[in-house]
């Protein structure tokens, strides 16, 4: 996978066959609409061994982007954003780094969702598109206070095969979501989901020591009105601060694109750096404001 290259006419082309309007001078597409009602079987991890992001004469220098989504109940207007402004995103991207290519997933809670890891394969053309328009947004979640954002690090670290690695160089991972980091991955549940052979719990520091040796890991904690940033921004800085540090960005909905365009240069080490980090200003009580 990952034959052919981003064009913005084919995303057009794309976007309009399947119902969305395109505006060609931003880029950005409008109707976006989410419509699996269950998993797609191609990304369900039970239905696959590897995903691969291989040189080739097309992409000599690879560059592999996991791009995992929170699609739990909270998260929809995140998810929805970041389809739409998909087109952006890649348009940007592609003038800077010709071999990129995109892996999306979609995680859940592996304690109450009956869909809470989905993984696409490593595309770099309008496939990322169809990708993310295959994500189910199953809606769900739990009230542990978190959801299971490091399944990401783990599928990546379990889950794919990337040449960048016998270049020296790292993937880059990026999990948007609104709570917590979670602790630990449950054993029965992560091997439910997968069926791996997990044989314990996954702790997340130790997770986050293994994965990091292979990928940069950024977390982008989406403060939106109607989700759960606002309750909990100082548990999220708390937790996922204290291992990623500066790899923790806070962005709102509208500055979304550009916040995924910043965590990719800044592990690319772009000289130009797209704008877009914007962070909230959060009170004492976790009161979120712009």
């Amino acid at each position: 996978m990952g034959a052919g290259s981003w064009s913005a006419s084919s995303f057009a082309s794309y976007s309009v066959a399947n119902n969305k309007s395109y505006d060609e001078v931003t880029g950005r597409v409008f109707g976006q609409v989410f419509t699996k009602k269950g998993m797609d079987a191609r990304l369900d991890p039970k239905n696959f061994k590897i995903r691969e992001c291989l040189d080739t004469e097309e992409h000599p220098n690879t560059v592999p982007v996991i791009l995992a989504l929170d699609v739990t109940g909270s998260m929809g207007s995140s998810c929805k954003e970041t389809a739409e402004t998909l087109g952006i995103i890649m348009t940007n991207l592609y003038k800077k780094y010709k071999d990129i290519e995109f892996c999306v997933m979609g995680i859940g809670d592996l304690a109450y969702d009956g869909a809470p890891i989905q993984m696409s394969q490593f595309e770099s053309d309008v496939r990322i598109a169809e990708a993310l328009d295959n994500i189910y947004i199953e809606g769900g979640g739990g009230g542990n206070r978190y959801e299971s954002y490091t399944a990401a690090w783990w599928m990546a670290l379990n889950r794919t095969k990337l040449d960048c690695h016998k270049r020296g160089k790292k993937g880059i991972i990026i999990t948007l979501g609104d709570e917590p980091m979670n602790p630990y991955l449950p054993a029965d549940k992560l091997k439910n989901a997968t069926s791996d052979p997990v044989q314990a719990d996954v702790n997340t520091p130790e997770l986050y020591e293994e994965v990091s040796k292979k990928f940069d890991i950024y977390h982008i904690a989406v403060g939106d009105s109607a989700n759960m940033y606002k309750h909990y921004a100082m548990e999220i800085t708390g937790t996922f601060g204290q291992l990623l540090g500066d790899r923790l960005k806070v962005s709102s909905i509208n500055e979304l694109s550009g916040t995924i365009e910043d965590c990719i240069d800044d592990s690319l080490g772009a000289a130009e750096i797209v704008s877009g980090d914007a962070a909230p200003n959060v009170n004492e009580n976790g009161e979120i404001s712009w």
